[in-house]
């Protein structure tokens, strides 16, 4: 079953359940997906990696919101940004724990002979692309940093 359909469907027991957090997520991802449809053109639907991306950025924007409100003493505006962040979530695939991470990023820099500080471009492109979906870029950047310290 396709991501966009997964939308829908969820989007209509939102609305039976009246559920207006999930509903707005939803809608977001929805239009999320839309706009990534026209941009590429002519193609039909995304790739599942694409789709993913966008779970990513969307799960992000939201958190990111969510710890400026808590900075600025709004927890009230905090509170349905993590509940939003928490629906998207589930779309996407499991995500890693930072020793799983670390995991991977020591085998990474064992298996190719990285050492130092000067190789964590490399090192970051190439966890990039092995974790991409399971774990954001914020937590491969720390187990790269520390791996490489």
């Amino acid at each position: 079953m396709s991501l966009q359909s997964q939308i829908m469907d969820a989007m209509k027991t939102a609305m039976k359940e009246k559920d207006t957090v999930a509903l707005e997520s939803l809608r977001a991802i929805k239009s999320g997906l839309l706009l990534a449809q026209t941009e590429s053109g002519a193609k039909e639907e995304i790739s599942a990696e694409d789709e993913i991306k966008l779970l990513q950025k969307l799960v992000k924007q939201r958190k990111d919101s969510a710890a400026i409100y808590v900075q600025q003493g709004r927890q009230d505006l905090a509170d349905p940004e993590i509940a939003q962040a928490a629906v998207i979530e589930k779309f996407l695939p499991a995500q890693l724990t930072e020793e799983e991470v670390e995991a991977v990023v020591r085998r990474i820099i064992a298996e190719n002979g990285f050492s130092g500080m000067a190789d964590m471009g490399k090192v970051m492109g190439i966890a990039n692309k092995e974790l991409a979906g399971t774990a954001d870029g914020k937590t491969i950047s720390g187990a790269v940093k520390k791996a490489l310290a």
